[in-house]
């Protein structure tokens, strides 16, 4: 089974960092950092805290599991962090040079059902857990820095 983690990574101004895609012919859309958890990357957390620092050059506190994901061949690991520094700039991922991947850009959205209805976030069940979390302030003083 393919293991995927990703991030909500809050920042201190109670926003969430998230890389919006432009592919051709693809309607725009954004998404949470993260990527494939490798053979070496025990415990899970390691994954990402490897993929936060080659997507943005950053280092996250992470604060818990918010939410597991799985379709067919695939289990997806969200989790809730806080970010307080990166460069988008500094990135290191390999699939930040591959011209047919389309653009990526970083882009903090504020942490409201506002916010995140203003995006096309996807996966949409993330979109759904987020909103439900806001919505219901369950992600209370742990979101916050």
């Amino acid at each position: 089974m393919i293991e995927r983690v990703r991030a909500v990574l809050v920042t201190a101004d109670d926003t969430m960092l998230a890389i919006r895609r432009n592919r051709p012919g693809i309607p725009e859309y954004w998404v949470l950092l993260g990527g494939g958890v490798e053979p070496s990357d025990e415990p899970r957390e390691a994954a990402l805290h490897r993929e936060i620092y080659e997507e943005i050059a950053g280092k996250a506190d992470i604060i818990r599991l918010l939410h597991t994901m799985e379709s067919e061949g695939e289990r997806q690991l969200f989790y809730l962090a806080h970010i307080a520094t990166w460069s988008f700039e500094d990135r290191t991922g390999p699939e930040f040079s591959a011209e047919d991947r389309g653009e990526y850009t970083l882009e903090e959205i504020p942490l409201t059902l506002e916010g995140l209805d203003g995006i096309d976030l996807k996966p949409e069940e993330i979109a759904h857990v987020l909103r439900g979390a806001i919505g219901t302030a369950t992600l209370g003083a742990e979101a916050s820095f």
